[in-house]
């Protein structure tokens, strides 16, 4: 029997130990993501085999992410969760499969499983130094929206975030909320208590973010944490729609001030938002990371 446990704050450590070190650039993978979300998906975390495992609630029903680590032989490894999930009366099933691990799971259990893919789902990975420099005709516009912001507002200043900005950065997703509706849609909800959970313990999980100003009002801010050693997760961007390209410039200062071994950034899914997917889509993504539920044939 899997020894299973709630994650906690205190696992940050122990996760980290696999994932930083870990090729996988899913934002499923930043610690942050999986502290600050386990109040809806329940997360818990073991260790096994040289590996580490996910088991989690996802619409309600008992889900897996596939083992991160460097053990030999994961078939074993899969084979326990499969046992686990039968104890549990449950369908055995794992989310947020991307290719390559598709590639393994089938080497290890040729033609066992189903693969669904659900594009609203898939991450969005942006190289850091298309978003830092916006170089080249494919970003003429964004330069467009920076040049004009600059115009607006020469007088902007960018801040990293630190703890006594968040009643502001709070204030401002207040207001973010009412223009948006939140109250009437839950993912929004969701999205909410989230971030809040992130800022709560900003240095404890080491969450980097920045916030813009004009003039002395916060109009965005933003925050993320690692996924690896070379991938950056943006999990949070908000701005004062009513402040013309802040949206913009909040996305490309952040990108000019996170740690500069961070080679790409992932920006997370669109969840099949029309506006969203044109927004993310417009900054030229390197790869549509897409991922994949596996369910035994």
């Amino acid at each position: 029997m899997i020894a299973f446990k709630p994650i906690d704050l205190s696992d940050k450590e122990t996760v980290q130990k696999y994932t930083l070190c870990s090729p996988r650039r899913n934002c499923d993978l930043s610690f942050v993501n999986l502290y600050s979300w386990r109040f809806l998906y329940q997360t818990e975390i073991a260790e096994m085999d040289g590996f580490l495992l996910f088991r989690f609630y996802a619409d309600g029903q008992l889900a897996y992410m596939m083992p991160v680590g460097e053990g030999s032989d994961i078939r074993p490894v899969i084979e326990a969760l499969m046992e686990d999930a039968k104890s549990q009366g449950a369908l055995f099933r794992l989310l947020g499969v991307c290719a390559n691990m598709r590639a393994e799971l089938e080497n290890a259990f040729p033609d066992r499983f189903n693969f669904v893919s659900d594009r609203d789902y898939a991450d969005y990975i942006y190289l850091r130094s298309d978003l830092s420099t916006l170089k080249g005709k494919k970003f003429q516009p964004k330069r467009n929206h920076l040049n004009k912001f600059r115009s607006n507002y020469p007088n902007y200043t960018y801040k990293p975030l630190t703890s006594d900005l968040i009643p502001a950065c709070l204030e401002l997703e207040t207001q973010w909320c009412r223009a948006n509706n939140c109250a009437e849609n839950q993912a929004l909800e969701n999205e909410r208590c989230s971030m809040t959970a992130a800022l709560q313990h900003l240095e404890q999980l080491d969450v980097i973010g920045g916030v813009l100003y004009v003039e002395d009002e916060i109009v965005a801010f933003t925050f993320g944490a690692p996924i690896n050693q070379t991938t950056f997760d943006t999990c949070v961007e908000k701005a004062n729609t009513a402040v013309e390209g802040a949206y913009a410039m909040i996305n490309y200062e952040f990108a000019n001030h996170i740690p500069s071994q961070y080679i790409y950034i992932n920006r997370e899914e669109d969840l099949g938002l029309e506006g969203l997917r044109k927004a993310k889509l417009s900054y030229q993504p390197e790869v549509i990371l897409e991922k994949y539920m596996a369910e035994l044939k």
